[in-house]
């Protein structure tokens, strides 16, 4: 899946890119795409990813269907973009009755539209 370092994990790092970033909706899911930060440090910028899976998705079970697919979708389709990028992808209400390819098709149409 996403490993820990490709992981968007504070609050303000989901802000930041849903603010800076370009957006991209559809029915099931809105994907918003910022530039990758580069670290203080001078490492490597790296492609990072999270996710807002809300109650309007579904109960428990669904919520956590929902997150395992576009976790899966999201490690396959960030490391084809050109260059490293953070990607926050908001599921809608109607994502809860999706299959996984129509997930697949709405996030790597708007990764491509918008990278």
């Amino acid at each position: 899946m996403l490993a820990q370092a490709n992981r968007l994990r504070r609050p303000a790092d989901f802000r930041a890119a849903i603010r800076e970033g370009w957006r991209c909706g559809g029915r099931l899911t809105v994907v918003y795409v910022a530039p990758a930060n580069r670290a203080a440090t001078g490492q490597e910028a790296v492609w990072q990813a999270g996710l807002v899976v809300s109650k309007a998705v579904g109960n428990s079970v669904v919520r956590h269907r929902v997150s395992r697919r576009l976790r899966a979708i999201l490690a396959n389709e960030m490391p084809k973009l050109p260059e490293p990028r953070r990607v926050v992808v908001r599921a809608l209400g109607a994502a809860g009755t999706a299959t996984y390819s129509e997930l697949e098709r709405t996030v790597a149409k708007c990764l491509r539209k918008v990278a």
